[in-house]
């Protein structure tokens, strides 16, 4: 069974920097693109960026120029490091896959438990 598990998250001062990852289990025959979405207190969850199966990466505008993601093809990893964080980036970071399993043709997308981020100002 496929499964995303993140790590990284946790509680950083304003202007500091955390590195999230994510990591796909399980029996996978592909992985196209993989990314990470934030819910912050009382909001939707977003898309923060992007990255696909020949690295071509997209930023929402809220974090182009702080955040980087990138990705470990080997490894079916994602990372996303953040940098001159802020309070308003505060919330629950999801990463997500679109992966095709041992069990379909077609690919799905597949979600992280989710990993909290806190900064404090």
């Amino acid at each position: 069974q496929v499964q995303l598990v993140e790590s990284g998250g946790g509680l950083v001062q304003a202007g500091g920097s955390l590195r999230l990852s994510c990591e796909v289990s399980g029996s996978v025959i592909d992985v196209a693109t993989m990314g990470w979405y934030r819910q912050a207190p009382g909001k939707q969850r977003e898309l923060v960026a992007t990255i696909d199966r020949v690295g071509g990466r997209n930023y929402a505008d809220f974090v182009r120029g702080r955040f980087t993601i990138s990705r470990d093809y080997a490894k079916n990893t994602v990372y996303l490091q953040m940098s001159s964080l802020q309070p308003v980036d505060t919330g629950v970071f999801y990463c997500f896959a679109q992966i095709q399993d041992g069990r379909r043709r077609t690919h799905q997308q597949f979600w992280g438990q989710g990993t909290q981020v806190t900064v404090s100002s």
